[in-house]
């Protein structure tokens, strides 16, 4: 079982910044891709941003030039680098992982951090 724990989300004024960690723990053998959701109240969840293990990005139209995602593999860790921020970025932001296992392929979600941006 591969859990993520996020951290780094909270209370920002419009303009400011936050970056998130999301750090993978478990048996595992490979991480194929990591990225970042969101879900505003009313709304569906959406993606924000996603890294391949190759390094590979992409973001959605939303965030791009404000947001930067990057990981660090042996750590097994993705971050989120959120500059810029707007109310309407506020939302839960949830972090995905997918790879393999000792057992297996395996999808796995994070408890989801609150990210408000609001003056």
């Amino acid at each position: 079982q591969v859990q993520l724990v996020e951290s780094g989300g909270g209370l920002v004024q419009p303009g400011g910044s936050l970056r998130l960690s999301c750090a993978a723990s478990g048996i595992i053998f490979s991480i194929n891709a990591m990225g970042w959701y969101r879900q505003a109240p009313g709304k569906q969840r959406e993606l924000v941003a996603a890294i391949r293990s190759d390094g590979n990005t992409n973001y959605a139209d939303s965030v791009k030039g404000r947001f930067t995602i990057s990981r660090d593999n042996a750590k097994n860790t993705v971050y989120l680098q959120m500059n810029s921020l707007k109310p309407e970025d506020t939302a839960v932001y949830y972090c995905n992982a997918g790879g393999h296992t000792e057992r297996g392929p395996f999808v796995s979600w994070g408890q989801g951090t609150q990210v408000t941006v609001s003056s």
